[in-house]
């Protein structure tokens, strides 16, 4: 009977203990759970009027010479680096701020260009929206470099504070689950030289003679051009405008091959303003073509009213199919050009200069063949001619480079 009454205090004893080490564990955790500090209690930013939604602090790069990358900022073996960076995600992080600072005077970089100056104990905010809308990526590069460590340098997307809403807590364990980027841009640029490829086989079987003709440099560099000719005696003939708007397709392909590589084709932000949904391109590019053909009809319809005020209406259809000619072959070889070089040289560094010098290069020689072509063929004063072909075509030029920059 003894034993039995201690086996059964020996049980009593075990399950008293157990439950004590529950009770224990509970209460602990429910304490460690009061008195952890939630990211952004106390607010970050200017005066602290904005909640944290991420810390970047464990997310910075720096480059590594001997891996030719970027790697984890590791405190040990990357502490005197001055360089951090970081990606920053703007189409998950829409209608937030980034919030950037440094307790000594630095720079910041987007992109590997350098943007602006970052004071010493002053945050710079910059909106996300904006971001996005003049980078057009879902995802930038960002940089801060001032004097080495990860101490002095400060980097959140961040919320600002309202008045009226209860205070946001986000704990450290929560999971940030992020879409995977999309190419859409490379994909559509993809699809867009198959849309070309496409309209160039159209006009080559169906049009071949043309097609032959207006891809002939050789004729291109004739001076004696038939007037009777059934392409240039007739401008607005139904094949003629098939090519003018294949000229429109090929132009609008290259504005929006730009505008991928964040060279700003249009500063005014008028266009190509939007999400970059594959839709949404297409419209845009469709939207360019159809901009771009009408600049061009309108281009005819200008060079029949200064050639009726210089009484040159013989050589309006030779100059208008110089031009749509002239323009055909360079845009279509620098398309090709360009779409090589971009899916062949990855680490190349797109600039303004890049695709500016061959574009002032082909208007000059275009300005010279189309003086030359004229010259030969009207007895006409040079100033008459030098006024004319400055009117109609380095005026608009200028023009269209002034509202374009």
């Amino acid at each position: 009977m003894s034993e039995r009454v201690r086996e059964q205090t020996r049980e009593r004893v075990a399950f008293l203990y157990w439950v004590a080490v529950l009770t224990i564990a509970v209460f602990l955790s429910f304490s460690l759970s009061l008195v952890a500090q939630p990211r952004g209690s106390g607010g970050i930013g200017p005066e602290g009027r904005y909640y944290p939604v991420h810390n970047f602090r464990d997310d910075f790069l720096v480059y590594d010479e001997g891996a030719k990358a970027y790697v984890p900022y590791i405190l040990e073996q990357h502490a005197d680096q001055t360089a951090l960076s970081a990606y920053v995600d703007l189409e998950s992080n829409r209608h937030y701020s980034l919030l950037i600072s440094t307790q000594q005077d630095g720079y910041l970089f987007i992109n590997a260009a350098l943007k602006r100056k970052l004071r010493a104990n002053q945050w710079q905010v910059l909106s996300i929206d904006s971001l996005f809308r003049v980078y057009r990526q879902p995802e930038i590069f960002i940089t801060l470099y001032g004097v080495p460590g990860l101490s002095d340098k400060q980097l959140f997307i961040g919320y600002p504070k309202s008045s009226t809403q209860k205070p946001v807590v986000l704990r450290d364990d929560n999971l940030s689950v992020r879409p995977r980027p999309q190419a859409n841009y490379d994909n559509f640029l993809s699809l867009g030289l198959l849309f070309l490829l496409a309209t160039h086989a159209f006009l080559f079987t169906f049009y071949h003679r043309a097609f032959l003709r207006f891809y002939s440099f050789r004729d291109l560099v004739s001076l004696r051009a038939q007037e009777e000719s059934f392409l240039i005696n007739r401008p607005l003939s139904s094949t003629n405008v098939l090519f003018t708007l294949n000229l429109s397709f090929i132009v609008a392909y290259l504005i929006m091959f730009v505008q991928s590589r964040n060279l700003d084709v249009f500063a005014s932000r008028t266009l190509l303003v939007g999400e970059q949904r594959f839709g949404w391109l297409a419209g845009e590019y469709f939207l360019l073509s159809g901009l771009t053909f009408l600049s061009l009809i309108g281009k005819y319809v200008m060079l029949e009213v200064f050639g009726g005020l210089y009484k040159l209406q013989s050589i309006i259809n030779v100059h208008f199919f110089k031009i749509i000619q002239s323009s055909l072959l360079f845009f279509t070889l620098l398309t090709l050009v360009l779409a090589v070089v971009s899916y062949n040289v990855s680490e190349l560094v797109w600039s303004e200069s890049l695709l500016f010098l061959p574009l002032i290069g082909f208007y000059m020689a275009r300005l010279t063949l189309l003086y030359l072509v004229i010259r030969s063929m009207e007895p006409i004063k040079n100033l008459y001619l030098f006024s004319y072909l400055c009117i109609v075509e380095l005026i608009p030029l200028i023009i269209g480079l002034r509202f374009a920059l």
